[in-house]
């Protein structure tokens, strides 16, 4: 107990002298291993590599190259093209428009940064042109890029079925109803700011102008059903549709749109090999920092304290809302789950909860605190697009309607379990 004590201090105190939080982890966890005195360095390093050597977490490279070749390669940006002029005669057109390219994009790209990196790039640029406030623009984005992650194929899924060994499957099907109506909710605050502020509203696209876009947009808006449609027939696991999602976006980058050249292949291979590091890094060293929360025998002192307090499935759920809702004000989301989840997992088990329900409320709370201050990456990659301060974002609108949203789940657990309960899975 005391070790377990120390670590998280050691933790917390690497995490102000500013070390990256995944060297912060990793140090601290090798000092709480080392400290318990029956591991050694070479156990440590061995953890490490276990941890990383698993099937379920291959995924994680194949869906950062594949949004990588989709954003180089133009796809993002004729999908954008398509919900401009299909929502333009909406009042706050660009605004509906983000919110419906991350829905549309969460079928094959699956990260939140990737989304809020390609989609805002492009669309905070046209809605300050456009007269909407940078405070609004990169509110909306980073609130859209919380959809990546819901929607399947999701690296966050992912990651969470290799921590806890659920389906990945079932948890990809239980994701599509929570995250449409994220997605509808986060539309809703756009249309109430539309009339509030009195955006203009353009003139209806014709019917030839949107048909022409939805052609030039086809292979994005192919590609969702593709991987979703090979993952619920069997046809492939979520790990092998990375791999179909890879080479559908170099066939159709380099030999549909040719906007990629096969000598260009190298340097987005090595971009996407960095921006893979990051997740994989703190993967790797949160496995130290996970195996001395697991020694200190967290869970078991956490779930003790929450059944002293009630033993109704939903308070101890909505103690877990709360419970992450804080930590996401601090932790990155990877780290906040990679820390976390080994931990409320078996308290969920224990009180009967449905770990794909369980789960779910999990990840979307977690994803809440990607967009909230002072941590949140995608306000901070919104942010810096739209060059605001991040406290001035607009986007504790969409915050307290995905909260909304949250606790409605909580209560009604069948918009989470009903598209498994319809498939059987």
């Amino acid at each position: 107990m005391t070790t377990m004590i120390l670590t998280i201090l050691i933790f917390m105190a690497l995490l102000l002298l500013g070390f990256p939080v995944a060297y912060a982890m990793g140090l601290a966890g090798l000092w709480g291993m080392l400290d318990f005195g029956t591991v050694s360095d070479v156990l440590a390093a061995q953890k490490c590599f276990t941890t990383m050597n698993s099937f379920t977490l291959m995924a994680v490279p194949f869906y950062i190259l594949a949004g990588e070749l989709m954003n180089t390669g133009g796809i993002t940006r004729k999908l954008i093209r398509f919900c401009s002029l299909l929502l333009q005669h909406w009042r706050g057109a660009l605004a509906h428009a983000n919110v419906l390219v991350s829905m549309i994009m969460a079928g094959f790209a699956g990260s939140a940064t990737a989304d809020a990196v390609s989609v805002g790039a492009i669309l905070i640029p046209a809605m300050q042109e456009d007269g909407y406030t940078p405070e609004f623009s990169a509110g909306v984005t980073a609130a859209s890029s919380c959809i990546g992650p819901i929607i399947p194929p999701s690296l966050t899924m992912v990651i969470y079925g290799g921590i806890t060994g659920l389906s990945i499957g079932t948890l990809f099907m239980a994701g599509i109803v929570p995250g449409i109506l994220i997605g509808l909710a986060q539309m809703s605050v756009c249309a109430y700011y539309g009339h509030k502020e009195r955006w203009v509203k353009k003139s209806r696209a014709s019917l030839c102008e949107i048909s022409a876009a939805a052609w030039e947009a086809k292979w994005a808006l192919v590609a969702p059903v593709i991987v979703l449609g090979g993952i619920m027939g069997g046809l492939f696991t979520a790990t092998e549709a990375g791999i179909v999602l890879v080479i559908y976006s170099i066939l159709v980058s380099v030999f549909a749109y040719k906007e990629i050249r096969i000598r260009d292949l190298p340097g987005i291979l090595n971009k996407a090999c960095v921006s893979m590091a990051v997740p994989c890094m703190i993967i790797c060293l949160a496995s130290l920092f996970g195996q001395v929360i697991t020694r200190g025998n967290l869970a078991s002192i956490l779930c003790g304290g929450m059944l002293d307090i009630t033993e109704n499935p939903t308070l101890i759920l909505m103690m877990v809302i709360g419970i992450l809702f804080a930590v996401g004000l601090f932790l990155d989301g990877t780290v906040a789950m990679m820390i976390f989840v080994p931990v409320l997992f078996p308290i969920g088990n224990t009180v009967g909860l449905d770990p794909i329900h369980f789960a779910i409320i999990i990840m979307i709370t977690i994803l809440v605190g990607t967009i909230t201050p002072p941590v949140g990456l995608q306000l901070f990659i919104a942010a810096g697009i739209a060059k605001v301060p991040v406290t001035k974002v607009v986007v504790w609108p969409f915050v307290f309607a995905m909260v909304a949203l949250l606790v409605l789940f909580t209560f009604v657990p069948e918009f989470v379990t009903m598209v498994p309960n319809l498939l059987g899975a």
